[in-house]
């Protein structure tokens, strides 16, 4: 029989690196060289699982088309990245409330309180998606470093289970999370620089993938314009100033006719720019992105002349 300390044992991102044992004898500079040194392999650890990367978010992007959700569960460091990347999506991309969901074990309190033991509950995994009513349409991305944690195994297997799409993202190869899933994503980042502290290269690597996920599926389903944020929310003077810059890129239209634009348009950047391209009133700018799903490039085709 396997104990579970000899299964943690054998994780490469629980593996000892004897090299550093005289670490807290040197230099800070020294040792923030080591760290740094470390960080920088970690891109190349996400470049080797690009096309799995890849091939999720086609697949997130296809159920969400479909009017899923995108739903992020994990535990501890890896359950507060998916928070963190569900939280910036409606200020960014203009989603809509509950379109993208952050679910961490232990609830919100486990943001800021350690709340390490609701990780091993499977039952809560599931107990916390049945809560959110998951549907066939949405997605579970479950995350682990180890790729074994019992919340987000069990949150990928049950959401398997009811016909969503899963995705299991962990820093270990041959992880049950990934067997679990549709899309295994293993980022292998190797033994930590502190052992076992993989809020460290783990934590990067997950938020560089999440990053690509939500990022490229947002592209994926029309709510950017090039490389502009068009469904970015003005919710503050930071915000506004933002989308005063992106109308003007997308249009290198006057100043005047911006503010005017965006005043028509109670503040929507991609109705403004519509507005302003394709020389039409407020009304009929909304209209046609309604008619396109939102995607400023169709409505653009629309209204094109013929």
């Amino acid at each position: 029989m396997t104990h579970t300390s000899d299964a943690f044992a054998a994780l490469t991102t629980e593996a000892h690196r004897p090299e550093l044992a005289d670490v807290d004898q040197r230099p800070t500079l020294d040792i923030a060289r080591l760290m740094n040194a470390g960080d920088a392999a970690v891109p190349a650890a996400v470049t080797a699982q690009l096309p799995a990367i890849a091939a999720a978010i086609d697949a997130i992007a296809a159920r969400m088309t479909r009017g899923g959700r995108l739903v992020y569960a994990g535990a501890g460091t890896a359950g507060r990245l998916g928070v963190l990347d569900a939280s910036e999506c409606p200020p960014t991309f203009g989603t809509a409330p509950g379109q993208v969901v952050g679910l961490i074990a232990g609830g919100p309190s486990a943001l800021v309180a350690s709340a390490e033991g609701a990780e091993d509950s499977p039952a809560l995994a599931a107990a916390d998606l049945d809560r959110i009513g998951l549907t066939p349409d949405d997605t579970v991305v479950g995350i682990a470093a180890s790729g074994r944690t019992p919340y987000a195994v069990g949150a990928v297997r049950h959401a398997r289970a009811l016909g969503a799409l899963t995705v299991g993202l962990s820093c270990n190869p041959g992880s049950a999370l990934a067997a679990a899933a549709e899309h295994g994503i293993e980022v292998v980042t190797g033994p930590e620089f502190l052992t076992g502290s993989t809020r460290l290269k783990a934590g990067t690597a997950q938020k560089l993938v999440l990053n690509m996920i939500s990022t490229i599926t947002m592209i994926r389903l029309g709510k950017t314009y090039g490389n502009l944020m068009v469904d970015v929310r003005a919710s503050n003077e930071k915000l506004r100033a933002r989308a005063r810059r992106i109308v003007a890129q997308a249009t290198g239209a006057p100043d005047d006719a911006i503010e005017a634009a965006l005043t028509a348009t109670d503040g929507e950047v991609k109705n403004a720019t519509l507005m302003l391209l394709a020389d039409v009133d407020a009304p009929t700018a909304a209209r046609l992105l309604a008619e396109a799903d939102g995607r400023l490039r169709d409505a653009l085709a629309a209204a094109a002349p013929q």
